[in-house]
This record gives C-alpha cells, structure tokens and sequence, in this order.
C-alpha cells in the first residue's frame, strides 16, 4: 500500500489562515489564497514564494482560480469576504510551454534561470485588470469556464454570478442564479460543455446551463445530508479505469462506453461525511410531435432538463466535514481533506467475477458490482491540530521528481502553511 510521505512545505508560509492552492495550467507554480487580502506565488521547482499579488482586497482572499487556455500571459482571478472579485494579469516569456523532459528551471523574474536579470522590467508585475462588485456578502468560490469567455462566482449571498468577458479586459454580467437556499459554497464548469456545478449550505447540488436566451437550473441533485462543501467534475480524458492491466468483461467493457457516452461524472464531499460519485444518464427519448396538440413544458428546448443518478460513494474514512476533494486528471484517484485533519487517497478499481458473482449491467445505472473505489493511502494529522481547507493533486517538477508525470499532493491549512505530499508505493 502506498504511503503518503511529506516533502517540504512552501515558504515562507502565511502568518495567518490559508484557504485554497491551485496549481498553475502549464507553468510549474502555484497561486495560495490567504487571510492577509494577499494571494501568493509559490515555485514548485524550488518550494520558494515568488510573488504576492495584493492591494485589491480589503477582507480576507478566500478563493482563487486560473483562466486555462490563456497563451501568452496568466490570468489569475480572486474572490473575497469583501464580497469582491478580481481579475490580475502578468505576462509570461513560458505561458503555454510546462515542463517537458527533464526538468528545466525557470526564473520567472528574467525568463529561464541563467538569462539577463536586466530583462525582468514592469511586465514581470502582477496587473490588477478589473474589480467586479456586485455580490453582497463573501464570496467563497471563483472558477474560469474551460470551453467558452465565462467566469462563475458564488457567494454566502445565496447567488450565482456568470460573468461574460468582453474585449478591453471588461466583464458583462450574463446571470444572477438564485435558486439555493444557504450559501453557495463552491462553483465548477464541466470541461468540454458550458454546464456549470454548484454546492450549498442547503445540502444541495444543482447543474445549471443556457437555456435560449437565459441560465437555469437543469438539473437538482439532492442527496446529501449536509452542506455540500465542493463539486468537481472529472478530467475530460478520464473515466477512472483502465482496460490495459488485465482482462475485463464485456460488462465492465460496456460500462466504459456507458461512462464515454455519459461524459465526465461529478464528485462531491459534505458535512454528512460521504463523497458521491454521480454520473448523467444519457437521453434517448424521441423528438416529441409537433404542431397543435403539443403539451406545454416550462421549459423552452425538449433537451434542457438532464437526469443524474448517483452512481456509488467512496469509502468513508473522515470522522468530520469534508472540505475539499480533488480528482487527478492524469491517474483518476481522488483525494480528500477535511476539518479531521486527514489526508485521504482513493483509487477506483474493478471488481473480478470471483469477487462478485453477478455483473449484470443494470439498465438505467451502474452500481458498484462492476467496479469499486478503495483507500490507497491515508494519513491523520496532516497540519498538526489545524483544519486542513484544501488539498489538490500537482504535477512534480522539482529536481528529484522521478518520472515526467509523477505528481505530488499540495495541502493547505489554518496553520498557514502548504504542505506538499509524495505518494510512495
């Protein structure tokens, strides 16, 4: 069994609480929302900070999240207590490029290590683009849409933002989602459709897309017993097993097409100590009749309304409030942090005929007779006696990584301190 190892911590650490890290898309650093109003940049080549990125928050930076498919230069937005989002912007000589091969260091006050210090100058500074107000309490969570110009931000105001990006660094507002009961806690795009999953204080899941001319609610997943701290949907290229080890069924090889067709599933963790796996069921009514005698539907196109099940549950291993999960895009495990302190990793594997005698495909869901997800590492304590907010999967590019696509485990705590994680077979 795997162990969880500590590596080193980022530093120096925040002197007060920390709420989320979030990897960069191709550059190796990261971004570190903190209580101070500051957000800081840390190297994952060296551990060492190399930016703060300040002056636009008046409360604590309770979230953060980078545009993907940005070229050129990084686009990094926050969201606040104070009820605030902003958008920062910084030039990059290596935006687009990542690390290939062995590790190749890079200065990101000159460019690669070893160039001319003297060619660092006001582009190297982070750039406060814009501000958007509009939120009346805290906002706990940004996200940037993969797949079109759109920014979700969700707050304890009960709402939902959807912002447009237009040219000249402006934001037009699209939609104000009210439809939950408590606070949103957490936003997340699906990544190769604009569908948009958020979590709240009222135990609830909703899917939400553009209807016609409007955002609504598709879907309403409502299973969870508790406040549904964080959704995320999984890698576009993944369905969390593999058919290259081992022989499998013609069962287990129709879940697979099931799962392709489906597209990415949706996980999420909640006060009730469960993670859900939750996956859509693909459509396959006919085209209703048109013309005269066509009942009426409160919804504008036939195809609005989606149907998800809950597909299985992850072990349950915390004993307090899961905060915050992350499901890797390049091994499909799962690692989940919450206020127990506990770092917690899970793999999906199948399930062989001799350990589970009927594999019968269900019609309209999978259970978890085809495949089942087991704990692979864990580890308690992980920030000592301080809440644990956020944990995230990153790749490794320090000097001693062992292989191109090693990762590490990035946790982020109340103490103010990152740690960063190795997972040792």
């Amino acid at each position: 069994m795997p162990d969880l190892q500590p590596l080193t911590s980022l530093s120096p650490p925040c002197t007060s609480r920390t709420w989320l890290t979030t990897p960069h898309p191709h550059l190796p650093i990261v971004a570190t929302a903190c209580s101070d109003k500051t957000v800081r940049i840390y190297s994952l080549q060296n551990f060492q900070q190399l930016n703060t990125v300040s002056g636009a928050h008046k409360r604590s930076v309770r979230t953060c999240a980078w545009k993907p498919n940005s070229l050129g230069e990084s686009v990094l937005v926050t969201g606040s207590f104070d009820a605030s989002a902003a958008i920062w912007k910084r030039w990059e000589e290596n935006a687009g490029g990542g690390l290939k091969g062995d590790a190749q260091e890079i200065d990101f006050t000159g460019g690669l290590a070893g160039g001319d210090p003297d060619a660092a100058d006001e582009d190297d500074e982070w750039r406060l683009e814009v501000i958007l107000d509009g939120h009346d309490s805290e906002i706990k969570s940004v996200t940037f849409c993969p797949t079109a110009p759109l920014l979700a931000t969700c707050s304890r105001d009960k709402s939902i933002w959807i912002w447009e990006e237009l040219e000249g660094d402006n934001f037009e507002t699209m939609a104000v989602l009210q439809e939950h009961e408590g606070d949103v806690k957490c936003v997340a795009w699906h990544p190769t459709e604009q569908l948009l999953a958020s979590g709240s204080y009222d135990d609830n899941v909703r899917l939400w897309r553009e209807d016609v001319d409007d955002w609504a609610c598709c879907t309403l997943l409502n299973g969870h017993k508790g406040t549904v701290w964080w959704v995320e949907f999984e890698g576009a290229e993944r369905n969390g097993l593999s058919t290259s080890e081992g022989s499998v069924s013609d069962e287990q090889k129709a879940l697979l097409e099931l799962r392709e067709k489906a597209g990415p599933r949706l996980i999420t963790c909640s006060d009730d100590l469960t993670i859900r796996i939750w996956r859509k069921v693909p459509s396959d009514k006919p085209a209703p009749p048109t013309g005269q005698g066509k009942m009426p539907t409160i919804w504008k196109n036939r195809d609005f309304e989606e149907e998800w099940i809950e597909e299985m549950r992850l072990p349950q291993v915390h004993e307090r409030p899961i905060y915050s999960i992350n499901w890797s895009k390049k091994t499909g495990r799962v690692v989940s942090t919450g206020s127990d302190g506990k770092i917690v990793v899970y793999e999906e594997r199948w399930i062989t005929a001799s350990q589970d005698g009927d594999t019968t495909l269900p019609d309209a869901s999978i259970s978890n007779v085809l495949s089942k997800w087991v704990v692979v590492a864990d580890i308690e304590n992980a920030h000592d006696v301080f809440e644990i907010n956020h944990v995230t999967w990153a790749p490794r590019s320090d000097k001693a990584r062992r292989h191109a696509d090693e990762e590490v485990i990035l946790s982020t705590g109340d103490d103010g301190e990152v740690k960063v994680w190795t997972l040792d077979k």
